[in-house]
């Protein structure tokens, strides 16, 4: 079993080390966060449950606990309001990155580092820069969540279960994101032929809506937000699957953030992508064959992506 860090003990954080508590995967789990009692707190709350669990210690501490982590998650930072845009959060984050930064990479410099805080796809690639770290042990949670509620939307809709529809969201994990429509496929079916062929297509409907599930898999993030405050229940289950890949010899295609270097003509900057990930961190990149228009989309998310790169002091 691996000795994971979590640093943030916010909604995000605690409902993170609750899960990987739960699902049985470390034996070991540090939280960290600037409010020290409420690190604590949470720790000690976690660990409360352990006779219902895998044997685990959970507590808080310095970063100094953290040292020799197998993996560290990230979740600190301002969260986002109501009708804030991942990307209006950017400098803030990046000003607390810059400070875990210093603190966490001395302590763990094998560890694999996943970063969940927003806006992900900025920060990875701050954390690129700065870490001095290589590129496999860096993996933004990118559009893990949003090809989720991809998944899970066209599985109430296509009547099966989510298992069998693959579909992937690409680019920033915010507004510019989009889905290669022309790779999805439903239980070996291309989504558009899948109802024709399928037991239940009296009762499927389906009029090649796109851009109605590309916005649903947008605003849902917005939509809990507005409900309830926050989002953090679907975040924390993308978070400790991923750590499941992490912990598997069997590498595991996943939609997360990680560098491009001329993958599309994309370079220099961090999106998403699907990537191989297993034991080792970033195996790479599979390259699918994406529309002409589908390319296009995915540039146009990577220079969004460089605009605001390009205003923020690093």
């Amino acid at each position: 079993m691996r000795k994971i860090t979590v640093i943030g003990a916010g909604s995000v954080g605690a409902a993170v080390a609750n899960d990987l508590m739960i699902q049985g995967l470390s034996s070991e789990i540090v939280i960290i966060d600037i409010n020290r009692e409420k690190a604590f707190g949470e720790a000690l709350d976690i660990y409360q449950g352990a006779p219902f669990c895998s044997p685990a210690i959970v507590h808080s501490g310095d970063y100094d606990e953290a040292k020799d982590s197998d993996i560290v998650i990230i979740t600190s930072g301002v969260p986002r309001r109501q009708g804030q845009s991942r990307l209006e959060l950017a400098q803030t984050n990046v000003n607390i990155l810059r400070e875990i930064t210093e603190q966490i990479v001395p302590q763990a410099p094998k560890a694999v580092y996943l970063l969940v805080s927003n806006p992900v796809d900025i920060l990875t690639y701050v954390f690129h820069k700065i870490s001095g770290l290589p590129e496999r042990q860096i993996i933004g949670s990118g559009t893990i969540l949003d090809t989720s509620r991809l998944q899970s939307e066209l599985a109430r809709r296509f009547l099966i279960s989510p298992r069998n529809v693959h579909a992937h969201v690409y680019g920033e994990h915010g507004d510019s994101s989009f889905v290669p429509w022309s790779l999805v496929h439903i239980a070996n079916n291309h989504i558009d032929s899948y109802k024709d062929n399928s037991p239940d297509h009296n009762q499927i409907r389906w009029n090649r809506d796109y851009q109605e599930v590309e916005d649903h898999v947008r605003t849902s993030g917005a939509q809990v937000i507005k409900a309830k405050g926050a989002t953090f229940y679907a975040v924390a289950m993308s978070v400790c699957h991923l750590v499941k890949c992490l912990q598997s010899d069997a590498g595991t295609a996943v939609t997360v953030s990680t560098m491009m270097h001329g993958e599309y003509g994309v370079s220099d900057v961090c999106l998403s992508t699907l990537v191989l990930v297993d034991n080792t961190g970033v195996r790479g990149k599979i390259l699918n064959h994406l529309t002409d228009g589908e390319i296009d989309k995915l540039r146009a998310s990577a220079n969004k992506l460089k605009d605001v790169l390009s205003q923020l002091k690093i």
